[in-house]
């Protein structure tokens, strides 16, 4: 594949008009490697593309290809794969490049995890032949459910990213494979989970501040994380990430948000607390409950 790069030029006057175009053409290689394939950008429909304003990282070129470059975490219900998607450079367009985390749900009969019917509650598939494949369990059925957390998933960071609420930025969703932004250590590899570290005095506090801030604001949108704990926050060295999130609750319309809120703030409130900053469930709850009401 080829792509032409036109140059018009001011000087008429030893050129005859049909040739006042020149045209220049640059391969492009279309053998792709086995873990690579062609940008999926623009198969997937408008509302599938991550939020505008889209921060100046994202590759939007056709040209673009992505290549899987590992395992980033293998989980009950998903894995998430690094991946790379990256363009060359075609005439005056500059390469670019970017990596980004894929995270792609198993269908039911493949996931050893089952999410509670709790998390659910209040939510409707539109599609009512979907509905009862879904509970028929046939294998279109089964599709239907994974692709539903891959979409609730991203609806969430939808939501919760034009909120201000440190999540990953979505780039695309398309059936199971929600793909956003990767969250590095600042050192070129995946930033640690939270549990996973041991920080000084003030940078928990640092933490502490900004996951409060986090929870306000999902609690201003009527919403709670619903499995948030030290294992589903992400800790760079001067902010913290929120992720996994699915299962986001409606704290109102559920009829056990109230308790899912509550235990995300025991979860969090114990973590900090075990690394010697003291912070009360309680009044942390309270807290979020003036966001709510």
């Amino acid at each position: 594949m080829s792509f032409p790069e036109y140059e018009l030029t001011d000087n008429y006057s030893d050129l005859d008009p049909a040739d006042a175009f020149v045209f220049k053409f640059h391969a492009v290689d279309e053998q792709l490697g086995p873990d690579q394939r062609w940008s999926t950008w623009l198969d997937v429909e408008r509302g599938s593309r991550g939020p505008e304003p889209r921060p100046s990282w994202v590759v939007t070129e056709q040209a673009a290809i992505d290549t899987e470059l590992g395992v980033l975490k293998t989980g009950k219900e998903a894995d998430v794969f690094l991946v790379e998607r990256a363009v060359e450079a075609i005439g005056d367009n500059p390469a670019k490049s970017s990596l980004l985390a894929a995270k792609r749900y198993r269908t039911e009969e493949h996931r050893s995890f089952h999410r509670s019917t709790s998390y659910v509650e209040g939510r409707r598939t539109r599609n009512s032949r979907d509905s009862r494949a879904m509970a028929k369990k046939t294998a279109h059925g089964r599709s239907v459910a994974a692709g539903g957390w891959a979409y609730a998933e991203w609806e969430a960071l939808n939501r919760l990213w034009k909120a201000g609420v440190p999540v990953p930025y979505p780039v695309q969703v398309d059936g199971t494979e929600l793909l956003m932004e990767f969250i590095d250590d600042g050192a070129g590899g995946a930033a640690p989970r939270l549990a996973q570290v041991r920080p000084a005095k003030d940078v928990l506090e640092l933490y502490f501040e900004q996951l409060r801030g986090a929870m306000r604001e999902l609690a201003r949108a009527g919403l709670a994380h619903g499995d948030l704990s030290p294992y589903n926050v992400l800790a760079q060295p001067d902010r913290i990430v929120m992720i996994d999130l699915p299962q986001v609750v409606d704290i109102v319309g559920n009829p056990m948000g109230m308790e899912f809120l509550l235990r995300d703030c025991h979860n969090m409130a114990t973590w900090f607390t075990n690394r010697g900053l003291e912070i009360d469930e309680q009044e942390l709850f309270a807290d979020l409950l003036t966001m709510v009401f």
